[in-house]
């Protein structure tokens, strides 16, 4: 009966400092290592570089555009013009000129027209006997150049990619936030859930054990003939119980711990050492929703969504402008390339689209809508955003007013069982009594347990809620915290 009696008072001093301390890790330390270590923040790490990135190709579209080009042709055969087909005629047309020369009288006696014939003579003869075929371009031939082109006026394009560009970096801090936030929340969950369910372990084997040692003590009596059989049978019954509500406990805290693994990322569990707490003083509700209102990450990307969607809209307006490009070009090697060719050219390329089949009409009336639907979501968003917060809030309120009526319900277990040990031990109370005045006690102090890990956590998902999910640590050394823990009186 005195290990019983040794039992039952251990009972009262249950708490984390029963598990093995090796390994042991604060909610602070859990922060810490999730915001470095979770694969999911990782992810949105690369994802904010590359909208980064995004964000600086966008502004490329308002410098010049330079390449260097290259090109080596062989053709099937030389460009050129052949005119020696034309000989006959001009020498038929000259010939026709020196005689008319010399057929006229003027002429003919001239002595300075008689020395100049025999050299045009002559001359034609040498024209004529050339060959008067001519390459422009040979077969074979190579260039290498660069050109440059330099958008002037796009319709606003330009200005409205860049815009996008920034916006979309917005939105994915935006959504890394709210991942950010939402983590926090999934570390107070599975943290404190795993606190939880050790208490809850170290309970049922505190219980396990009492009920072992009073089902030896009872047997004992039963064979001298001190208490009925049907005590016995009731504490076998109870004992049972208690086993399998044990084995539900380590394998729920198993589960919860491997979780709590997963959001750290890390491979080995660790014992919470941070207390569950409530807060005796919690700001009103209309400081949550003014926070929500600007620091929501969903409220946000919903607000950015609409600009992007304005952009994107102000994109196919540009297509009614007319688009505006300076060129230049040049060649700084050339292989056999004709010399009539130039080696650089400067311009200004003009492109006005007069009609498409409306297709540019229709474009920018389906922007205009995904605006409008976008608005509607936002408007729809901060009313939803809204009355979570205020559900929330009550719900972290009736946990923390629960606590305060499961207390008064502890003192009353712990002096119930007091007494009803003394009256078994005076022999006055039955084993059935004194067992269940000590599964009650430990339901209740569990049930305080369960109230505080539902405050936190939906202190939480409040803070998740309104966009400050980082002020959770601070809450939790604020001089309004009162830590609840198992052995608590």
């Amino acid at each position: 009966m005195k290990k019983f009696l040794l039992i039952l008072s251990l009972l009262s001093s249950v708490g984390l400092s029963a598990q093995n301390t090796d390994s042991t890790i604060s909610l602070e330390e859990a922060v810490n290592l999730t915001m470095t270590n979770n694969p999911t923040l990782k992810a949105l790490e690369y994802e904010e570089k590359a909208a980064k990135r995004e964000r600086q190709a966008a502004i490329g579209l308002y410098m010049p555009k330079i390449s260097v080009k290259g090109a080596y042709s062989y053709l099937g055969d030389d460009m050129a013009i052949d005119l020696n087909h034309a000989k006959g005629a001009v020498k038929d047309g000259v010939g026709n000129v020196i005689g008319q020369i010399m057929q006229d009288p003027s002429l003919a006696g001239n002595p300075t027209i008689q020395q100049m014939l025999p050299k045009l003579q002559g001359g034609l003869n040498a024209l004529l006997g050339l060959d008067w075929a001519y390459t422009l371009q040979n077969r074979s031939f190579g260039f290498i150049g660069g050109d440059v082109q330099m958008p002037i006026f796009m319709g606003g394009k330009i200005i409205a990619a860049n815009k996008a560009a920034k916006l979309n970096e917005k939105s994915v801090q935006a959504q890394g936030e709210q991942q950010r936030n939402a983590l926090m929340s999934e570390i107070v969950e599975r943290y404190f859930g795993y606190a939880l369910a050790l208490n809850a372990v170290d309970v049922r084997k505190q219980v396990v054990a009492g009920m072992e040692q009073h089902l030896h003590d009872i047997k004992s009596l039963e064979r001298n003939g001190m208490v009925a059989s049907t005590e016995r049978l009731y504490v076998e019954y109870k004992y049972a119980e208690a086993q399998r509500e044990l084995l539900n406990a380590q394998l729920q805290a198993e589960t919860i711990g491997n979780a709590l693994c997963n959001t750290l990322g890390i491979d080995a569990v660790a014992t919470p050492v941070t207390a569950m707490f409530v807060l005796d003083e919690i700001e009103p509700l209309a400081y949550y929703r003014g926070i929500a209102e600007d620091n929501n990450p969903l409220l946000n990307q919903i607000g950015l969504k609409r600009q992007l969607a304005k952009q994107n809209a102000n994109v196919h307006r540009a297509d009614f402008m007319p688009q505006i490009v300076a060129i230049g070009g040049g060649t700084f090697y050339n292989y056999q390339v004709t010399g009539i060719l130039p080696r650089w050219a400067v311009g200004v390329g003009f492109n006005f689209k007069i009609f498409d089949g409306l297709n540019r009409e229709y474009k920018y009336a389906a922007a205009k809508n995904t605006v409008r639907r976008v608005e509607s979501m936002q408007t729809k968003a901060e009313k939803d955003i809204a009355v979570l917060i205020e559900s929330l809030y009550n719900k972290m309120l009736n946990y923390r007013n629960q606590i305060a009526s499961i207390e008064a319900s502890i003192a009353f277990a712990e002096e119930y069982l007091r007494a009803k040990n003394a009256a078994y031990i005076a022999g006055i109370g039955t084993a059935t009594e004194l067992v269940d005045a000590e599964l009650n006690l430990a339901k209740v102090r569990i049930e305080r347990m369960q109230a505080a890990y539902n405050f936190d956590l939906y202190f939480a998902k409040l803070l998740e809620a309104a966009g400050i999910s980082e002020e959770f640590l601070n809450c939790s050394r604020s001089a309004s915290v009162r830590h609840i823990t198992y052995s608590q009186r």
